[in-house]
């Protein structure tokens, strides 16, 4: 069955697979990036590529409405982490109630991950400084859907810390885990199975409301 997919951050490298995936699938989808010019992602039939604003309740709203489900895959390295992740998540929950879209997965990362019982990734001794405060970025984030009174049913799936192939092929196979690194993966991942499993969890959820790992 076809569905209407609003991808925010559709212009990244998560997002153009994301677009490509679910076009592939037989799904209409509306490409929202920041500047429409610099898009490089799939077009044509099936695509509808707009300006929008992740971050602004109003913009999420306005390029949502009359969706079914909406994917996150926005990032920016220009601002601070936190700030960009806690404020697209309260936009994204405001705006997306507001045009009626009731499923959101957003792709998340996996030094937020634990190793441990309450210890991620990113609280190992000797963890880059600079990546730590953008991984501490996607916790806040995390922190603010959990905490949100919302009627969304929202999951973040998280690959596994390691830097995502974006050249490997497509081969339609992962496997979820639960908030723990998946250790005994891969040892790589490609952001065209992350979009598998993205499309798979908007076709037919399976996780809900939780931080999910995703590996090979």
């Amino acid at each position: 069955m076809s569905s209407r997919i609003v991808v925010f951050g559709a212009g990244g490298r998560a997002g153009r697979r994301a677009v490509a995936e679910a076009v592939a699938r037989g799904h209409q989808v509306t490409a929202v990036v920041r500047d429409v010019a610099a898009y490089t992602g799939p077009t044509g039939d099936g695509v509808s590529v707009v300006a929008g604003d992740v971050t602004r309740a109003d913009s999420v709203a306005e390029a949502a409405a009359g969706h079914d489900a909406a994917i996150s895959a926005a990032g920016r390295m220009d601002v601070p982490s936190r700030d960009f992740y806690v404020s697209a998540a309260h936009a994204l929950l405001d705006g997306l109630a507001r045009a009626g879209v009731g499923r959101l997965v957003l792709i998340g990362i996996g030094s937020v991950l634990e190793t441990a019982p309450g210890v991620a990734v990113h609280d190992a001794p000797g963890f880059p400084e600079e990546a730590r405060a953008f991984s501490l970025g996607h916790s806040a984030e995390l922190d603010v859907l959990r905490a949100a009174a919302t009627d969304i049913d929202w999951l973040v799936i998280a690959p596994p810390p390691v830097m995502l192939d974006d050249e490997a092929p497509r081969t339609g196979r992962y496997r979820a885990g639960g908030e723990q690194v998946m250790a005994d993966g891969a040892p790589s991942f490609s952001y065209a199975d992350l979009a598998v499993a993205l499309i798979d969890e908007i076709e037919t959820p399976k996780h809900h409301r939780s931080l999910t790992a995703v590996a090979g």
